[in-house]
C-alpha cells in the first residue's frame, strides 16, 4: 500500500512527465527512494523546479485515507514497469507507461492479442462485425483489446465475454471511474475475465486530451489492430497512427463509400491497411491458427492412439466409418478413443455417429 501511495504522490506532480519518472525510477528503483533522494541530485536529473515539487509532494491525510479505501474496495493494483506482473510485450513500444493501474489480471497468454477499434457512433452492421470478430478471436485463444468506449469498443468486449474469452479494456481516465457510466456492468465482467487498466492516476476525469495518449496502449498491448468503422477524423485514426509507429499490422473493414462511418476505414485501405472481411483472414495473416480446443489438446497429454485420431478430426463433422477408412482401423477401436476424447472435453459427438472437435471448450 505504501508504494502505491508514494506513486500517487509522484503522479500528482503534473510537471513530472512519464519520461522523467522513468528516468528517476531507473536511478532510484522505487518511488519511496525518489522521494527520499538528495534534492541537489534530483535537480541535476529533472531540474530544480520538479525537484522542489518531489520533496514537497504528499497527499494530505484526508485524501490519503480516501485513496486507501478506494484501492482496497476496488482491489486496484499498481504495477510499475520493473515488476514481473508488468506485461513484457508492452515494454517493447516507445513511450510505454512507467506504471499502470490494474483491476483484474493481465496474464502471459494475453500477449496473443488483437485490438478491435471503431467509432462510438457505430451502425448495426459495425456492431455485429465487432461481436463476430471478437467471438472468433477468442475461439482461437486470442485476447481482445479495446477502449471500453461506446459503440464498437463495447460490442467487441461483449463479443469476447459472451464466448468465454479474455478481454482487456484501456481507460482514458482513472481506474476508479467507469466511463462511459452505462458500461458499469461491462467493466465488472471484464475485471472477472481479463483486466481493466489505466496509466492515469486515481480520480482522473475522462478528459478529451487523455484518449489520444491512451490509444498508444491499446495498440501497444496488441499484435495487430482491426479498424471496423471510423470517421475520417477520429480516435480510431489516432490509434492506427500509434500502431504504425509501433510496427503493428493494421486491418480495416471495407464499407459503404457513402457512409460517414466508413470513410475512415476506406481511407486506411487506400493508404495501405489490409482489407479483411472475416476474422479468419486476420488470424491467418498473423499466423494464429489454433483454437482454444487446440490449445487445451496441447496441454493435455494425449497417448499415441489419441494423437492419431485427433489429427484426423476438424471442425467439420466426420462420420465414424470415414475415420475408420482413413486410419485403417476398426470402428470399435476408434470409437473407444473418440469417447475418451469426448470425456476430456475435446470432441463432440453429433447425431449419425459423426464427430467434431469441440468449439465450446
Amino acid at each position: 500500500m505504501n508504494e502505491i501511495i508514494d506513486f500517487l504522490d509522484l503522479l500528482s506532480i503534473k510537471k513530472l512527465s512519464e519520461t522523467k519518472l522513468y528516468l528517476l525510477l531507473e536511478r532510484y528503483k522505487s518511488p519511496g527512494a525518489i522521494k527520499d533522494a538528495d534534492k541537489r541530485e534530483l535537480s541535476s536529473l529533472v531540474g530544480r523546479g520538479i525537484a522542489d515539487l518531489i520533496k514537497s509532494a504528499a497527499i494530505d491525510n484526508k485524501n490519503r485515507e480516501r485513496y486507501k479505501t478506494i484501492i482496497e474496495k476496488l482491489q486496484i493494483e499498481l504495477i510499475p514497469y520493473y515488476s514481473d506482473k508488468y506485461p513484457v510485450w508492452l515494454k517493447h513500444i516507445p513511450h510505454f507507461p512507467p506504471v499502470i493501474f490494474v483491476r483484474g489480471a493481465i496474464l502471459p497468454e494475453d500477449e496473443i492479442s488483437v485490438a478491435i477499434i471503431g467509432t462510438r457512433g457505430a451502425t448495426v452492421y459495425g456492431k455485429e462485425i465487432a461481436r463476430d470478430f471478437a467471438s472468433r478471436f477468442v475461439d482461437c485463444g486470442v485476447t481482445v483489446v479495446s477502449g471500453m468506449a461506446r459503440g464498437i469498443d463495447t460490442q467487441a468486449h461483449w463479443g469476447a465475454l459472451k464466448k468465454g474469452g479474455r478481454t482487456i479494456a484501456v481507460l482514458g481516465c482513472g481506474i476508479d471511474i467507469c466511463y462511459p457510466p452505462e458500461n458499469r456492468k461491462l467493466m465488472s465482467e471484464i475485471i472477472k475475465n481479463g483486466a481493466v487498466i489505466s496509466e492515469f492516476s486515481l480520480n482522473t476525469p475522462p478528459l478529451a486530451q487523455n484518449f489520444p495518449k491512451r490509444n498508444r496502449i491499446v495498440s501497444g498491448l496488441a499484435r495487430a489492430v482491426v479498424a471496423i468503422e471510423a470517421r475520417e477524423k477520429s480516435g480510431v485514426m489516432n490509434t492506427v497512427r500509434w500502431a504504425l509507429d509501433q510496427n503493428k499490422e493494421v486491418f480495416a473493414i471495407p464499407g459503404n463509400i457513402y457512409a460517414r462511418t466508413s470513410k475512415g476505414t476506406n481511407f486506411l485501405i487506400k493508404e495501405g491497411a489490409i482489407p479483411v472481411t472475416s476474422a479468419d483472414e486476420v488470424l491467418e495473416y498473423l499466423g494464429i491458427q489454433y483454437t482454444k480446443v487446440e490449445k487445451k489438446a496441447k496441454e493435455i497429454l494425449l497417448d499415441k492412439k489419441e494423437q492419431v485420431v485427433w489429427q484426423e478430426l476438424s471442425f467439420e463433422p466426420i462420420y465414424l466409418d470415414v475415420l475408420s477408412e482413413r486410419l485403417n482401423q476398426s470402428t470399435g477401436s476408434i470409437l473407444e478413443v473418440l469417447l475418451g476424447l469426448e470425456m476430456k472435453g475435446l470432441v463432440k459427438q453429433l447425431p449419425g455417429m459423426m464427430f467434431v472437435k469441440n468449439f465450446d471448450v
